[in-house]
């Protein structure tokens, strides 16, 4: 018996909805504000015991809902128009959505130049060597360079909902 994520940009907020079977289709508004469009989460999940530094293993995404998101992005890869900039980022974009990942803010800067059209050569000679400096991705809870991330986590609600 599943128990699926989901977040509310107007509130911020995660909730847990349970179903008694699964069920990828449906979509529940908000329980606080009634928005329609609350968007699937990726749960994460807890794992105990001592992991080996530096290991893959102790990455705070599910593993099969990142397999899960590459089979869908390899999908969607065999469609894109390789001439239009905004179909690769438009790309990027869902796998950052899906796996709860964020992008550096070098990376985030190219991905927001190739959302506008421009030419990803042209950006990777201009920032290639930023980019090398920094991890093009960031997991929940890493901080990013010197700074902690800015952005602020969204709310947790604890309570059960029906889905």
């Amino acid at each position: 018996m599943p128990i699926y994520e989901f977040y509310c940009k107007d509130c911020h907020t995660v909730f847990n909805f349970f179903s008694p079977t699964v069920n990828t289709a449906k979509i529940p508004g908000c329980p606080r504000c009634k928005n329609p469009k609350l968007s699937r989460q990726i749960s994460l999940f807890a794992v105990t015991g001592r992991a080996e530094e530096n290991s893959m293993d102790d990455l705070p995404i599910d593993e099969s809902k990142m397999e899960q998101a590459m089979a869908m992005m390899a999908r969607e890869a065999e469609h894109i128009n390789e001439e239009d900039p905004r179909q690769a980022a438009k790309l990027m974009r869902k796998l950052t959505d899906m796996t709860g990942m964020e992008l550096g803010p070098t990376m985030e800067a190219a991905l927001a130049r190739m959302e506008k059209g421009e030419d990803p050569e042209k950006i990777e000679a201009e920032m290639g060597d930023l980019m090398g400096d920094e991890d093009p991705f960031i997991l929940p809870g890493k901080k990013v360079g010197r700074h902690q991330n800015r952005k602020q986590p969204p709310i947790k609600d604890d309570a059960l909902y029906d889905l």
